[in-house]
C-alpha cells in the first residue's frame, strides 16, 4: 500500500469520527438550549462528511451496489464475528457495566444489519419499497413497522424513529 492511500485511510478515518462526535456534541447542545451551536456541529459534521466521502472515493472503495453490499455484509459480520466479543469480554472483567451494554447492543446490532444487507443483495434485481425504523437505545434495525418492543434492549415503539 502506498503511502498517500494510507493517508487517505487515515484521513478517512478521522473525518469519520469527527461527523460522529460533532453529531454527538450537536446532540448534547441541543439538550442544553443552545441551538445556533447545535446547528454549527450539524454544519461542520457536513463538511467532515464531505471529506470523508471524497477520501473513500479516491481510495477507490466505492463500487457497484452488489459489491458495496456484499462489502457491507463482510464488515458486519467480521464485528459480531471478531470484534465485539473479545470487547465484551475485557469490559466484564473490567465490570464495566455501561462497555458491555454498549458492547452487546451493538454486537446483536450487527447480526440484524448483516441479514439486512443479505437480504437486499438477494433482492437487487426486484427489491420492494419498505420503510426502516431504528431504535435510538440500541440501534435494532427493522423493516416495515417497529416492534411492540424492541428485541434487543426491549424499548418500546416510541423509541424507534423512521429513516427517511
Amino acid at each position: 500500500m502506498s503511502k498517500t492511500e494510507q493517508n487517505l485511510q487515515e484521513a478517512f478515518a478521522g473525518e469519520s469520527q469527527a461527523n460522529r462526535r460533532y453529531l454527538a456534541f450537536a446532540k448534547q447542545a441541543d439538550q442544553e438550549g443552545y441551538p445556533q451551536i447545535a446547528k454549527l456541529f450539524r454544519a461542520v459534521a457536513e463538511a467532515e462528511t464531505i471529506h470523508a466521502h471524497s477520501h473513500l472515493k479516491h481510495l477507490g472503495a466505492v463500487k457497484t451496489t452488489a459489491e458495496n453490499l456484499q462489502d457491507a455484509i463482510s464488515g458486519e459480520t467480521h464485528e459480531f464475528n471478531e470484534m465485539y466479543p473479545p470487547m465484551i469480554e475485557a469490559a466484564e472483567a473490567e465490570g464495566n457495566k455501561g462497555a458491555v451494554r454498549s458492547f452487546t447492543y451493538a454486537n446483536e446490532v450487527e447480526k440484524i444489519h448483516a441479514a439486512l444487507y443479505q437480504k437486499a443483495l438477494d433482492r437487487l434485481e426486484h427489491s420492494e419499497e419498505t420503510d426502516y425504523h431504528v431504535c435510538f437505545i440500541c440501534g435494532y434495525t427493522c423493516e416495515a413497522q417497529p416492534p411492540a418492543a424492541c428485541p434487543v434492549c426491549k424499548a418500546k415503539p416510541q423509541a424507534f424513529f423512521k429513516v427517511e
